[in-house]
């Protein structure tokens, strides 16, 4: 099977989490993202117990396409440390996961 990922990411705004969605799906660094807004995060920052509102996203795609995918988040977030997180796909519907791949081509000479 194709090596995927779900990719966890957080953001500070629903906005900030559609731009970055959209611009991971046109740019096909992932097949299909997801937003959960309203998540209620408490996390450190600065020596301090923050609380706060963020969004998630998730993000589907390939494992090649891990770093890459990374970098564009990292290059449109308006946090200097945003989390993107990488978690493999173990299994799941074959049809679904073979989309999944198709959706996210890889560029010519990685393949």
């Amino acid at each position: 099977m194709e090596e995927l990922r779900f990719c966890y990411i957080t953001t500070e705004t629903p906005a900030e989490a559609e731009a970055i969605g959209r611009t991971l799906v046109e740019e096909r660094l992932a097949a299909c993202v997801n937003i959960i807004d309203r998540m209620r995060s408490f996390y450190w920052w600065e020596g301090t117990v923050t609380e706060g509102r963020e969004t998630v996203l998730i993000a589907k795609t390939r494992a090649a396409l891990v770093e890459a995918l990374t970098a564009r988040v990292r290059a449109l977030h308006s946090y200097s440390v945003p989390c993107v997180v990488a978690l493999p796909i173990v299994a799941g519907n074959p049809d679904y996961l073979a989309w999944l791949a198709g959706e996210t081509p890889l560029p010519p000479g990685d393949a």
